[in-house]
């Protein structure tokens, strides 16, 4: 969507530029399992360690514990010790890791509901691809 304003001309915030602070942003809330703890927590409950790790299958121990520093550090989420033997974690979004989660969900939701089109669109392509490589065999080399 063109405006008709450049923001580069006068000085103001545009992703597309390499220095613009959006995109570090965007580096913290693109990331996979960035998205999928936002949306574990969206519903407001707290969550400890062991049960964000049991409801993201497949995240590793340490890339979780990245995941959750950065969220942490963004302001996206908070982090309470308790003061119990063995000590007590809890992960909770704050308000703005809320509205970065409903945000979140409504990509996961629309990931759900376009599965199966974007399935049927990536084997269709597959199979264009697969009928040149055997028309032109001299081409993919």
């Amino acid at each position: 969507m063109d405006t008709g304003f450049n923001l580069r001309e006068h000085g103001g915030v545009d992703v597309f530029l390499r220095d613009c602070p959006t995109r570090a942003v965007l580096d913290v809330i693109a990331g996979k399992w960035t998205m999928l703890v936002l949306v574990a927590l969206a519903d407001g409950r707290p969550m400890r360690f062991a049960e964000l790790r049991r409801r993201l299958d497949g995240v590793t121990p340490k890339v979780l514990t990245q995941t959750l520093r950065a969220l942490e550090r963004e302001g996206l989420l908070t982090r309470t010790v308790y003061p119990t033997v063995p000590p007590r974690v809890e992960y909770r979004l704050t308000g703005l890791g809320r509205e970065a989660g409903g945000l979140m969900q409504r990509i996961t939701d629309w990931s759900q509901a376009n599965m199966a089109a974007m399935r049927a669109a990536r084997e269709e392509f597959d199979g264009r691809a697969e009928r040149g490589a055997r028309q032109f065999p001299d081409a993919a080399s």
